[in-house]
């Protein structure tokens, strides 16, 4: 049964039944499916006669087709178990009970075109789209031959690129914010070419709806009426905790009050509830009716995992019970009322489902292991931002407020460097909190904002509200939305206001951004820019305005931290960060917006700074400061200061970026002096100059003289009173005392 159908319409998903209709019987004729197909034949179908007056809903040999692939999918389930008990595989996972409502919406969705953010259950769906059993048998085993994973993710962590199947992560619920952002992609996309916008597919279970991403995906898809449908699969279960334990309603309940987000239950069981309801949801949101929920009860047969036992908090009662309503049992016993097949063919087609797997899994073990030496490959490719040299600084054309050859702080050399790259890549979409400048009603009456710090002043003016505009304040939305829509293939950039706000997004950064790359073996990237204000030194920013932090993020695999100090180096590094299949961190520090130490004469549009490449900023012959960021300056006048008053010669290397960081510049420093300091505005303990200090003690021992020494903030948050704020901060004497206690050793 479904309950609270919303805008159902004569000839729903005629299209693409015709479409699925005839490969299937081109497949039927040619003896067969090849692999990886969007849909499968209706084997066994041919020449059968109905054996009922009845007639049924849908073509006999889908109805077939589907019961097939519900018996394979079940049978793969009893397959891995056995794998995992042999010790031949180390995890499993199972899609059982959720198999019906999986196929039912395979049938109006369109694989290749439409795009797929599934989670773990999903083996059905898979199956319903096209994936083979050896396929997923191969990751189950570890392959090297895994498509999804090369063997580095655990089964059921589905990534089929051919078939817009996403790259699977395993957080619960945070696939949802990329989805959500692909279709914003597929919207744009299809704004600018004129053609309707694909369908993205989303699903979960009923204990991940209690994420709050979840319900930031939902906030933006209704606000955007994006064309997204969520399927909430509701086993009653996450894990052990019971369903009336996560939520005071059923999540249908729970999502009505939603504008503009259509919303049915249907008992996952009932094949025909869910198939009519699947082309009813899919036909209202490819007709522009925004985004669909379809809340499916389903069941759960088998414990949560191969590490979980459900009989330890489940009663014995409730599992027979459940048994009962078996989903491919129903099934089944419905084809045969209909009169479509008996119990003879059921049976024949259960035994050759399973034949088909067990077949698939003696192949699949015979596939070879990875080479342990690829275990790094494809954390990032760095041969876009490491091998383009420096081009001259040659002045760019200067925006439309500033002068000819005159030097620009860092803020406008931002704002100018985003103008031009926007210019020239239109894939390029500049969001966040209050990046826009006015709405649009009202534009031509005011200035505009333009950010907090006025960075991205102008660019709604100059580009539209489609490509500079302002989000819900809301950090996860705003990284997971980028995620989705460097995913689709576009390249956006996203701002974080404050640094000290970004740890709402840590779950889309460390586990969806920075980990697509490397879990799916190169096979989806995720190229975005996310630009940063970050730093003290403000007086008045206090614990919530002031912190820095960077080491944190240089510890995730697969993620680039660019932190300039002065406009060039900004200009030069945002540009490739541009150029980078991957996605970059870029720290903007507020401090040095508008210092005037920091200004420069825009270098010109081929002036690209690698990453991973430090620069001079003073050489020096008796110790060298390491530093990015704020302290460069800082460290520049303390070299300044030991030269003038000690006679000390000190140089000073600017890293620029700290992922990746130039090993070679700091390796030769310690060659040519001895002796090395790092300084870096972050907390002492886990900074950055630990791994600096680190690396140095264990490839440059024999080149020192004295040990490496650093200085850094205090372990403790920036204050608000601006003595205690500067005794919490590295200052000038600081490195002046820091530097020459080193040069003394």
């Amino acid at each position: 049964m479904v309950s609270g159908v919303m805008g159902a319409r004569a000839g729903a998903g005629e299209a693409g039944r015709d479409r699925k209709e005839a490969m299937a019987t081109t497949q039927a004729a040619a003896g067969g499916p090849p692999k990886r197909q969007p849909r499968r034949s209706g084997a066994g179908t041919a020449g059968r006669t109905a054996k009922s007056a009845a007639r049924p809903p849908f073509p006999a040999h889908q109805l077939m087709e589907d019961l097939r692939l519900a018996f394979v999918s079940r049978a793969m389930d009893d397959r891995e178990i056995t794998l995992k008990r042999q010790s031949r595989s180390f995890f499993q996972i199972s899609g059982a009970g959720h198999e019906l409502i999986l196929l039912a919406l395979a049938r109006s969705l369109e694989p290749g075109r439409d795009w797929f953010f599934p989670y773990y259950r999903d083996r059905a769906l898979m199956l319903g789209l096209g994936v083979s059993p050896y396929e997923m048998l191969l990751q189950a085993v570890g392959s090297s031959s895994d498509p999804a994973s090369a063997g580095r993710q655990m089964p059921s962590h589905w990534g089929f690129s051919n078939l817009n199947i996403v790259t699977q992560s395993s957080p619960t619920g945070s696939q949802c914010l990329p989805a959500v952002g692909c279709a914003e992609g597929s919207a744009y996309l299809a704004e600018q070419s004129g053609e309707r916008p694909e369908l993205t597919y989303v699903s979960l279970g009923e204990g991940a709806a209690s994420e709050g991403e979840f319900w930031e995906s939902l906030n933006a898809a209704c606000l955007h009426h994006l064309p997204v449908l969520f399927l909430v699969a509701d086993n009653g279960f996450a894990i052990s905790v019971r369903s009336e334990d996560q939520a005071p309603a059923p999540i249908s309940e729970l999502v009505s009050s939603f504008p503009g987000l259509g919303v049915s239950r249907v008992d996952g069981s009932d094949y025909l509830a869910c198939r009519k309801l699947g082309e009813q949801a899919v036909e209202h949101i490819r007709a522009g009716g925004g985004p669909y929920l379809i809340h499916a009860d389903v069941i759960r047969p088998y414990s949560h995992s191969s590490d979980d036992s459900q009989t330890r908090y489940r009663a014995v009662a409730e599992l027979e019970a459940e048994e009962e309503r078996d989903p491919l049992r129903s099934f089944a016993g419905w084809l045969v009322s209909m009169g479509i097949c008996d119990e003879s063919e059921v049976a024949a087609i259960k035994a050759a489902a399973f034949e088909e797997v067990a077949e698939a899994a003696a192949k699949a073990l015979e596939a070879p292991r990875p080479d342990p030496t690829t275990v790094v490959d494809q954390v990032w490719d760095l041969r876009a931002v490491t091998q383009n040299a420096a081009a001259p600084a040659t002045p760019a054309a200067p925006a439309d407020d500033v002068a000819p050859g005159t030097a620009v702080n860092m803020g406008d050399a931002i704002r100018q460097t985003l103008t031009e790259l926007m210019e020239a890549d239109e894939r390029i979409r500049v969001f966040g909190e209050d990046v826009a400048d006015a709405p649009p009603s009202i534009l031509g009456e005011v200035r505009g904002k333009g950010g907090v710090f006025g960075t991205t002043l102008g660019l709604q003016r100059r580009f539209g509200v489609s490509r500079c505009y302002n989000t819900p304040l809301a950090e996860a939305g705003i990284i997971g939305r980028a995620v989705g829509q460097a995913i689709r293939g576009l390249r956006p950039c996203p701002e974080i206001q404050f640094f000290d706000y970004i740890w709402p997004a840590m779950q889309q950064l460390r586990s969806e951004a920075a980990t697509i790359r490397w879990r799916s073996n190169g096979a989806f990237v995720c190229p975005m820019v996310v630009r940063v204000a970050i730093g003290g030194y403000l007086t008045g920013g206090a614990i919530w305005h002031s912190q820095c932090g960077e080491s944190i993020f240089a510890h995730i695999p697969g993620l680039m931290v660019a932190f300039p100090s002065r406009a060039a180096d900004a200009a030069g590094l945002l540009r490739t960060a541009f150029d980078a299949e991957d996605p970059v961190l870029f720290l903007e520090h507020k401090h040095l917006y508008r210092q005037p130490y920091a200004r420069d004469v825009l270098p010109g549009p081929g002036h690209r700074i690698p990453f991973g490449k430090a620069a001079t900023v003073r050489d020096g012959s008796d110790l060298f400061i390491v530093t990015y960021g704020a302290t460069v300056e800082r460290s520049k006048k303390a070299a300044e200061t030991l030269e003038r008053e000690q006679g000390l010669s000190i140089g000073v290397l600017d890293l620029r970026t700290i992922a990746p960081w130039d090993q070679e510049a700091v390796a030769d420093v310690v060659k040519k002096t001895g002796r090395l300091l790092v300084v870096h505005e972050d907390t002492m303990t886990a900074g950055f100059g630990a791994e600096i200090a680190a690396w140095v003690s264990s490839e440059c021992f024999s080149d020192l003289d004295a040990p490496v020494q650093r200085v850094a903030a205090k372990d403790a948050n920036v204050p608000y009173e601006p003595s205690l704020e500067r005794a919490m901060l590295p200052q000038v004497e600081d490195v002046v005392e820091a530097a020459f206690q080193l040069a003394m050793w």
